[in-house]
């Protein structure tokens, strides 16, 4: 026991050299990050003339789909909210960015934790002899240059920039649902006027067959009224089509079947397909269409009516905050960080090693009871990439470059959305002035079909004015309803460009309970998979 206790004597002061050391070095520690310090892009390419505005909480934006007052249009985001493929696979995305996070930030541990043990017993002549060790092995690369801090800094930026493009999706995927929607409701009110066209051309044809009978009209006239009546049957399987397109395309938004999807859309306008009757007349025994006006002339209402002023102002500040462009940013910022990471190449690293081992040799056979002497081993190591031929600066260059380029991204990105913002917004106004004229043209053409079929019976005009009449009824009726939904379509369009829609998310789990319930019975996840692990930094979309 008194050797021991000498031998412990004699190590407490290069022990306590050695500890004065690692405090100095734990001070400077972390306390050099070589490279830029990323503080935010200055002044993107936004156009001048659009307002600052402090309050980006817009209901009108945040939830747009709201403002259209559609019950199902809302059920229907809801739903792809919870089902959707792609947002599932973002919120992942955030939890493998999390997972990343982890291990940069582990690397500012002590990197080599190692216990090992041995225990052997050998016989040698009349004597066994038992040998046994246990040792705690610890090596430490001091982040004196700001190495793993820039690493820590970059995931950070990852995870940021996930938690972006998670949003992105979101947005993505809520204007993806209205538009197919939007789709949808468009076919159904082509369609209710082409089976009312149907119905009014079979009433002329069947006049214009008793005209020939009688010998007051040439075949001609039969054969074109046929031919006309034809053409508009032949145009209802394509529109047809363009609603099972667009049903199918919600169902794989919701992450469901076409059978669900049929039963949320609810073929709310059945009746409007069989009660033609409503708004198609006779008078003295001719066909004629109701003239009442705007009701009168639709008597459909099923492509809904976006509430969006078309003096909408822009606001410069909201348009900076669409996920795509925080996405970005932080791409930006990631690179940024890497550069100072691959700097800190070009420095020594120290390293601290540390040994702490107990070995016992027996010659009785029993190892309780021979010595147990412990062994401490501390000290630095020190080491220098001096050659490397170039390659350390050339990764910092490629590294560089990596920034830059993210940098042009970044600006291209901007520009992308003020392209968007102002091509939708021009849309919804065009579109809006057009279906004020078209409405004047659907009205006129009501009135000059009436009058055309009633002095064609008449024998005042030949076949020829009433068929084009009809012609244009048919076709002026089916470009109302495309014309409103196109005005729907273009309000989508601008409220997306201007990245509404992904706050339905804000404050709630990146991953549904049932997925994270299965990855944690599988895999000891701990805490990452909970929404707090995930915290935005201040200014993330809102405060800055």
């Amino acid at each position: 026991m008194t050797d021991f206790k000498m031998k412990r004597d004699s190590m407490r002061k290069p022990l306590y050299r050695t500890g004065l050391s690692l405090l100095a070095l734990l001070v400077l520690s972390g306390c050099a990050k070589l490279g830029p310090d990323f503080g935010g892009i200055a002044n993107p390419p936004v156009p001048k003339k659009w307002k600052q505005n402090t309050n980006h909480k817009d209901p009108s934006v945040t939830h747009w789909w709201r403002t259209f007052h559609d019950p199902t249009l809302n059920t229907l985001v809801n739903k792809a909210y919870a089902q959707n493929l792609d947002i599932k696979s973002a919120g992942l995305r955030i939890a493998q960015a999390r997972a990343a996070l982890g291990i940069s930030q582990g690397l500012a541990f002590p990197q080599l934790q190692t216990v090992s043990g041995q225990a052997t017993s050998t016989r040698t002549g009349l004597a066994d002899v038992a040998t046994a060790g246990v040792n705690f092995d610890m090596g430490w690369e001091m982040d004196i240059w700001g190495k793993y801090a820039r690493g820590i800094e970059s995931s950070e930026a990852q995870l940021y920039a996930s938690v972006a493009s998670y949003d992105n999706i979101m947005v993505s995927v809520i204007a993806e649902v209205a538009r197919n929607y939007i789709n949808y409701r468009t076919a159904q009110e082509r369609l209710i006027y082409a089976h009312r066209n149907v119905v009014i051309q079979e009433r002329v044809t069947k006049m214009t067959e008793i005209q020939f009978n009688s010998g007051n009209v040439s075949e001609l006239d039969m054969q074109q009224a046929r031919t006309q009546l034809y053409n508009t049957r032949t145009s209802i399987p394509a529109i047809e089509l363009n609603k099972v397109k667009a049903r199918n395309a919600l169902a794989l938004l919701l992450g469901t079947d076409a059978a669900h999807v049929e039963k949320l859309l609810k073929q709310k306008d059945a009746s409007l397909y069989n009660n033609s009757n409503k708004f198609i007349g006779q008078h003295k025994g001719i066909v004629q269409v109701k003239e009442e006006g705007h009701n009168g002339l639709t008597g459909v209402n099923l492509v809904p009516k976006p509430k969006l002023n078309p003096r909408y102002r822009i606001d410069a500040n909201l348009l900076t905050r669409r996920p795509d462009i925080k996405a970005a940013e932080y791409q930006v910022h990631a690179n940024s960080a890497l550069i100072g990471a691959k700097m800190a190449d070009l420095y020594p690293s120290i390293t601290l090693f540390g040994n702490i081992g107990y070995n016992t040799n027996n010659q009785s056979g029993s190892w309780l009871n021979g010595t147990t002497p412990l062994g401490v081993t501390v000290g630095p190591s020190f080491s220098w990439n001096i050659f490397n031929y170039g390659r350390i600066k050339n990764q910092i260059r490629l590294q560089d470059a990596k920034f830059e380029e993210s940098l042009v991204k970044y600006n291209k990105s901007v520009l992308s959305a003020v392209s968007e913002v102002s091509n939708a917004l021009n849309g919804y106004v065009l579109t809006r002035k057009q279906q004020v004229e078209n409405q004047k043209a659907v009205e006129a053409t009501i009135r000059a079909f009436n009058i055309s079929v009633v002095q064609y019976n008449d024998g005042l005009v030949n076949y020829q004015r009433l068929l084009t009449t009809v012609e244009k009824l048919t076709s002026t009726q089916d470009r109302f309803a495309s014309i409103k939904g196109n005005v729907a379509l273009n309000a989508i369009a601008l409220y997306k460009s201007l990245g509404g829609g992904w706050q339905i998310s804000r404050g709630k789990s990146y991953i549904s309970r049932e997925t994270a319930e299965k990855m944690k019975k599988r895999t000891d996840w701990g805490k990452y998979l909970d929404p707090e692990m995930t915290r935005l930094p201040k200014g993330f979309y809102d405060d800055k």
